[in-house]
């Protein structure tokens, strides 16, 4: 009878849920702490203390989200737990002997209780940092469509600092204002609810331009004695963030070509090989393209002979030697066919598995995806204008240019080759005529939308060049 160990287990793990949920909960903290170590200079994972992309805001809120929600359940259990188990372990004081040293025999006193506040106190400091994200969101006074702040107070309504970004408001914390932008693009004052208001537009500009006070600070930075420390960890970040991005996206090109070649070898090439073997009236064409091929092969093979046989480059041959070397041509053929057709399956099966890696990496692989595209932005947007420009025009050309229908078609017919499809041309007129339209409408919007706000100078430099 095994109910005595099954119920001595289950009572030891009962005894150890406090403590099992604690460390839990604490290790979540740790995440959280990390994180803010790591990414935000020490500071709380939020947007006003680092300047990363959509994509990686996201991913981190998601994960605070994750990490929150996970210290909460557990610290829940923790606390029921404690007040219903009785731990029968000595609260006080907690005995560890290594084993490293059989020699030199060490014992090591622990106070279990100061063990547990400590990691309470570091649980709660986490938590307190965040108190205030779902009991008091950030809410604004703003105006409906950016009117003016003169309209009656009914046209007055609370968003939120994601709808603001939406309607392409900008708060400003200083002032403690909000600056709608309208529909004609005029920057409006609005009053916080703190009653303050914007200064006009003729206070809000500087005595000195810009570009004096740039170099002004320049020289302050470069007289600064921890600049030459700032340069150094901004290039040490910079350097493994780059390293990590190319490492990655060495890993997205190179483990989906792997897989699809391995198990296209060892997995699906092995499975495929023995069911069509055991079926003796296997097709050995997939298509009717495939067996037009043949037969046009086939056919220029006995021109070919007989031609060669006329010209007198060929020794003399019968009707009997033709058709017995055009048989022989057509059971080689007939193989080399069969081949396709089996390779072709394969690559099938092989290639949902290489996508299937692909999509993997990309799940698995959050963060890295995140410092990938702030990557590629940077190496985007920090190019010169007739840079962006050449690239635009480049891309455009070749993907959505007058020439672009002959790639496309090339493109489908081989990948239809590859899977072993027939290349259906009503399918393949129909995608060119519409799936570069939509690329060429994306890239317009793009251009429209983030690339005339960043540097509106690269879609001038674009709009002649393209002219």
């Amino acid at each position: 009878m095994q109910t005595p160990g099954f119920f001595r287990s289950t009572q030891r793990w009962l005894v150890r849920t406090p403590e099992r949920t604690l460390n839990q909960a604490y290790e979540a903290a740790q995440m959280i702490e990390a994180i803010e170590r790591e990414y935000f200079g020490g500071n709380p994972i939020s947007t006003r203390y680092g300047s990363y992309g959509d994509s990686a805001t996201a991913y981190f809120q998601g994960e605070l989200k994750k990490y929150l929600n996970l210290i909460k359940v557990r610290m829940a259990i923790f606390r029921a737990s404690r007040s219903v188990v009785r731990v029968s372990d000595p609260p006080m004081m907690e005995v560890q002997i290594p084993a490293s040293d059989a020699s030199e025999l060490s014992v090591n006193v622990i106070d279990q209780q100061a063990v547990f506040f400590r990691k309470l106190q570091f649980i709660d400091a986490v938590l307190a940092r965040y108190a205030n994200l779902d009991s008091n969101p950030e809410r604004v006074i703003t105006l409906e469509n950016g009117a003016s702040a003169g309209l009656p107070s009914s046209t007055q309504v609370l968003r939120s600092r994601a709808d603001q970004a939406k309607a392409g408001q900008i708060t400003d914390s200083q002032n403690g204002v909000v600056r709608g932008a309208g529909p004609s693009g005029i920057v409006t004052n609005v009053p916080t609810p703190d009653g303050k208001r914007d200064a006009g537009l003729s206070e809000r500009v500087n005595v000195l331009p810009r570009s004096i006070l740039r170099t002004v600070d320049r020289i302050r930075q470069d007289l600064d004695p921890n600049a030459e420390q700032e340069v150094v960890k901004e290039f040490r970040s910079s350097k493994s963030k780059t390293t990590a991005a190319i490492r990655f996206l060495l890993l997205l090109i190179i483990v989906p070509l792997l897989t699809q070649q391995f198990t296209k070898t060892f997995v699906v090439g092995p499975i495929v090989d023995r069911f069509r073997g055991g079926v003796e009236d296997a097709n050995v064409f997939l298509n009717i393209e495939m067996e037009e091929e043949a037969l046009h092969e086939l056919q220029q093979f006995e021109e070919r002979l007989r031609f060669e046989v006329l010209l007198g480059k060929a020794p003399p041959l019968t009707e009997l030697d033709i058709e017995q070397r055009v048989r022989n041509k057509a059971t080689e053929i007939e193989e080399d066919y069969r081949t396709r057709s089996a390779s072709a399956v394969k690559n099938v099966f092989a290639d949902i598995l290489a996508a299937a890696a692909f999509a993997l990496l990309l799940i698995t692989r959050r963060q890295d995806v995140a410092i990938l595209k702030s990557f590629m932005d940077e190496i985007v947007y920090g190019l010169s204008d007739s840079a962006k420009a050449f690239i635009i025009i480049l891309f455009t050309d070749i993907f959505v240019g007058f020439h672009s229908p002959h790639g496309w078609e090339i493109l489908l017919e081989g990948l239809s080759r590859h899977l072993g499809f027939a290349a259906n041309r009503d399918f393949i007129f129909l995608f060119i005529a519409t799936f570069p339209v939509i690329l060429d409408t994306i890239f317009k919007y793009w251009i429209f939308r983030y690339l005339n706000r960043i540097s509106p100078s690269a879609v001038a430099t674009y709009k002649n060049m393209n002219e």
